[in-house]
Parts: C-alpha cells; sequence; structure tokens
C-alpha cells in the first residue's frame, strides 16, 4: 500500500474502557450511564440523545475527576505496537472518539498519534455543568474527520482503513477503504471487511502489509 490513513476509534478500541463510564463511576450513577452507553453502542438509542443523558448525571462532579480516570484507563494490547508499524510504513494514524478531549489528548499524544477529535466538556466553577460545548462528535462526525484528514493528506479513501466496535463508528467505516470490526458489537461484525476478535490492535498491521513488534 503506498500513502494511507488508519483511523481508530478510541473507547473500548484503543483503550478498553469506556471513558464515560469510568467519569460516572466516580460520580456515583455508574451503573445507570453503563446501560445507556450499551444501548447506544447496539445502536438502539441515538448517540448524541444518549451522550446527553449520560453527562447530565455528571453535573456538579469535580474537574478532578479527569485525573482519576486517567489513572484508571489502559490502552488496549497492541496500540502502541501498531502505532509504530504504521508510521514505519509510511502512513498516519489518527483516532475519531464519541468521548473526551480531557482523557484522550495525553493518551494519543503519549501513542504519538498524527491527529484526533472528541467532545470537550464544560467546566464551570471547577464542576462539570453535565454539558459539552461545541459540536458533539457522533457519528457522522467521526466520518467527515476520516475524509478530511484524508483530503488534508492527499490520501484516496480506498487506503483508509478503519477500526472501530461499536454502532456510532459505522459510518467512519463504510467511508474507509478497509473496515475492521474490533472485539465488536453483532451489526458491526456483520458490516465491516474484516474482524479481529482477539485484543490485540497490533493485528491490524496486516492489513497494510506490516508485522507489529
Amino acid at each position: 500500500m503506498s500513502r494511507f490513513i488508519v483511523i481508530c476509534d478510541v473507547d473500548s478500541t484503543l483503550i478498553n474502557e469506556e471513558a464515560i463510564d469510568q467519569l460516572a463511576e466516580v460520580a456515583g450513577s455508574g451503573a445507570e450511564v453503563a446501560a445507556l452507553t450499551q444501548r447506544a453502542m447496539k445502536g438502539k438509542l441515538d448517540f448524541a440523545e444518549s451522550l446527553t443523558a449520560r453527562l447530565a448525571t455528571l453535573r456538579g462532579t469535580p474537574a478532578s475527576v479527569f485525573n482519576d480516570v486517567l489513572g484508571k484507563v489502559s490502552l488496549t494490547s497492541g496500540a502502541a505496537s501498531l502505532v509504530d508499524a504504521v508510521h514505519d510504513a509510511g502512513g498516519y494514524i489518527i483516532a475519531a472518539s464519541g468521548g473526551f478531549h480531557e482523557i484522550l489528548d495525553p493518551l494519543a499524544t503519549q501513542l504519538g498519534l498524527d491527529s484526533w477529535v472528541a467532545n470537550r466538556l464544560e467546566v464551570m466553577d471547577g464542576q462539570l455543568t453535565g454539558r459539552t460545548y461545541g459540536p458533539i462528535v457522533d457519528a457522522e462526525v467521526k466520518a467527515k474527520f476520516l475524509v478530511a484528514f484524508a483530503k488534508s493528506k492527499r490520501v484516496p479513501m480506498e487506503n483508509t482503513i478503519a477500526i472501530g466496535d461499536g454502532a456510532n463508528d459505522l459510518p467512519m467505516m463504510r467511508a474507509a477503504g478497509v473496515s475492521v470490526a474490533f472485539c465488536a458489537q453483532p451489526a458491526v461484525r456483520d458490516a465491516a471487511s474484516v474482524r479481529i476478535d482477539v485484543r490485540d490492535l497490533s493485528l491490524a498491521a496486516s492489513l497494510f502489509g506490516r508485522r507489529a513488534e
């Protein structure tokens, strides 16, 4: 493959956890939010609607929750190896998340991602308001982010690989040349051109002719 792009979902793909669930656990609304997260991932609930409902439960939580959650989330096995393999092969690796910049930014910087997009949480007087600010990063925004990045780098869409696990990733995966269902929900598995059922992102390196170390 010539110049190419790999785009990864973040929650339950690039990392093992769902950041919103971790935030809710600290805020005391963990069970309620986890149930909404599962419905959204299965495509049974509109993402923006579910995100608004989940975030409302975080209102009044101290902003220090970000540090608490960063200590709880973990990179998926093979994530760093995949990033290195993409760069060694002359490609770009980016991330699109329905989660939050406050959690993703340090992880993306640590990994050396080329670009990323996520939601931003509103904070006032040191507390979460239970809202985002700026446009919500939903399924369509994730797909548009991939298309725009590919255009900016002059990479044809057939040279793009999208890796995701939930319904919110389907438009992004449909836009890509290769779609990868990573330990995914049934609807995503059915729609993808490739399935990876082992939680090791380095396995995706074979799609662009590399073996991640």
